[in-house]
């Protein structure tokens, strides 16, 4: 996981390999609520295979010919998976997708009905896994370490890093875009994003890349392939301003990004903050991920800063999982911690050359970020680790917003997540 460094379990981890098949890793939502069968909104049970979320949403949408805006998630959800989610069409009859429904590449709808409140981002309580680990030499050995290894977490918690699902797998890249935009340089975010092969993209996709990095947009446009929705939209909108203008300039790169989708767009500075995140969460972690610090700040499962609490009190509800050591999501107006949590918090910021005023991202202010505290642990329940002819089964639930492969790191400890 990028920018992470420090286990807190002390197992040797099973290695193995996972997403070997899409059905190795089964996510399923565990709502906020379900829908009632009655209301204006209609909510669809959906059950994808390596798809991701926003593209099927993109799909339905066009489909019905709807505005994107009355499609509603709670959450993203893996692309190389089995994964089951609710989607919401608002002010919308159910009947009007029964005829559609059967024509979408790798979805099904499980379930179509109706609802009185619309769905929203973030209206989950988390997220069940169901994870086939393979290439284990010992199965029954391994799957014994890894129920080690997860009763640990269930103690004490996990290390709440971001998984490469938020920097692009193989293309590991989106915090990169994020750190350009922070840096005022729409012509590097633009570029970041379009440009920049990776070695382990196909060639391809490298050469696509490498037209636009020549400055050689039409041939860019040509090459690139249709799957590459995103990069096509934005070499749309600066072909269309090349053609008006003699020179691209700030305002043909703000064309660009706003070609895209808003979830998307706003992932770039997100990324570039989880980046950071995760370092100051792997320094903070090794200080003890359940002991509280002196300079901490401390939230609750509501997210709410704790103010009025005496250390004897703070450390006590951080045993029951009813407070949290917290690390910043860099923003323009985040508070930073105390004491030496401060000063490492300080240094991170340091090391990047970066200051917490950059993320307003004057050219595009829509896309910067106030930042916020997160914690930098999180619960996991439910947990099992199986021996199967395939490897070890592994079993869990975590809360919305956070990583299975932050649970699966501690388990294999250097296998290919």
């Amino acid at each position: 996981m990028l920018n992470a460094e420090t286990y807190i379990t002390d197992t040797k981890g099973i290695g193995g390999r996972i997403r070997t098949k899409y059905e190795d890793f089964y996510v399923e939502e565990i709502p906020e609520t379900v829908p009632s069968g009655e209301g204006p909104n209609t909510w669809i049970w959906i059950e994808k295979v390596g798809r991701n979320t926003l593209d099927v949403v993109l799909d339905i949408a066009r489909d019905l010919h709807l505005d994107r805006k009355r499609m509603g998630f709670a959450g993203m959800k893996d692309k190389k998976a089995v994964t089951r989610q609710w989607l919401c069409i608002s002010n919308f009859e159910p009947e009007e997708i029964e005829e559609i429904k059967d024509q979408f590449h790798n979805v099904e709808f499980l379930k179509i009905t109706q609802n009185q409140k619309k769905l929203r981002i973030g209206q989950l309580i988390g997220n069940k896994f169901r994870i086939l680990i393979r290439d284990i030499e010992d199965p029954d050995f391994a799957a014994s370490e890894a129920q080690n290894a997860l009763k640990k977490l269930e103690e004490v918690g996990t290390p709440n890093y971001y998984g490469w699902q938020r920097f692009g797998k193989p293309r590991s890249n989106t915090h990169l875009v994020g750190k350009a935009l922070v840096a005022n340089d729409l012509a590097k975010t633009v570029g970041a994003y379009i440009g920049n092969p990776h070695p382990d993209e196909p060639e391809w996709i490298k050469v696509a890349r490498t037209a636009y990095d020549e400055g050689k947009l039409e041939e860019s446009y040509e090459l690139m392939p249709t799957g590459m929705r995103y990069e096509r939209m934005m070499l749309r909108a600066l072909l269309k301003e090349q053609r008006k203008k003699e020179t691209l300039d700030d305002d043909s790169y703000r064309k660009a990004l706003l070609s895209l989708p808003k979830p998307l767009s706003r992932m770039f500075v997100h990324a570039y903050q989880s980046f950071l995140f995760n370092k100051a969460v792997s320094e903070r972690t090794a200080m003890g991920i359940n002991q509280l610090v002196e300079g901490d700040i401390v939230i609750d499962n509501e997210e709410h800063l704790i103010h009025d609490a005496s250390p004897e009190e703070l450390q006590e509800m951080m045993d029951n999982f009813q407070a949290h050591p917290t690390a910043p999501l860099y923003g323009s107006k985040v508070p930073l911690a105390g004491g030496k949590v401060g000063e490492m918090e300080k240094t991170v910021l340091d090391e990047e050359k970066v200051s917490l005023e950059e993320f307003i991202c004057p050219k595009m202010p829509r896309l910067g970020s106030h930042g916020l505290r997160r914690a930098i642990r999180f619960k996991i329940w439910d947990v099992s680790a199986k021996a199967t002819d395939e490897g070890v089964l592994t079993e869990f639930s975590i809360p919305k917003g956070c990583y299975a492969t932050a649970v699966l790191r501690e388990v294999m400890k250097g296998g290919a997540i």
